[in-house]
């Protein structure tokens, strides 16, 4: 299977930004399908960023995330060529992982 994480970390000067899209229904189990039942939830619960083994971001999600999210962030301390390591869990208990070069 693909993996569901689309990532870019392209490094500047002591700065990398990261931008990453992640395929997730992110379902908050408050909508109804056409026949009227309700969708149960279903989201992503933790979203974590990793380089070399440190991490540098983490979020907590709950139900009121849109559909395939798109997160940005920048931090220091990497280098053209290191991994960024990024995994997800959701309230199912599914969950992701793929590694990224900083460019």
């Amino acid at each position: 299977m693909a993996s569901t994480i689309r990532v870019r970390a392209i490094a500047n000067g002591d700065t990398t930004e990261v931008q990453a899209l992640i395929q997730h229904p992110m379902d908050s189990g408050f909508v109804k399908d056409a026949q009227g039942a309700v969708i149960p939830a279903h989201f992503i619960q933790q979203l974590s960023f990793e380089h070399n083994g440190k991490r540098v971001f983490l979020a907590d999600w709950g139900p009121a995330v849109a559909k395939d999210p798109y997160v940005k962030f920048a931090f220091k301390g990497a280098a053209k060529g290191d991994e960024l390591k990024i995994s997800w869990v959701d309230n199912k208990g599914a969950s992701d992982s793929t590694t990224a070069k900083i460019q």
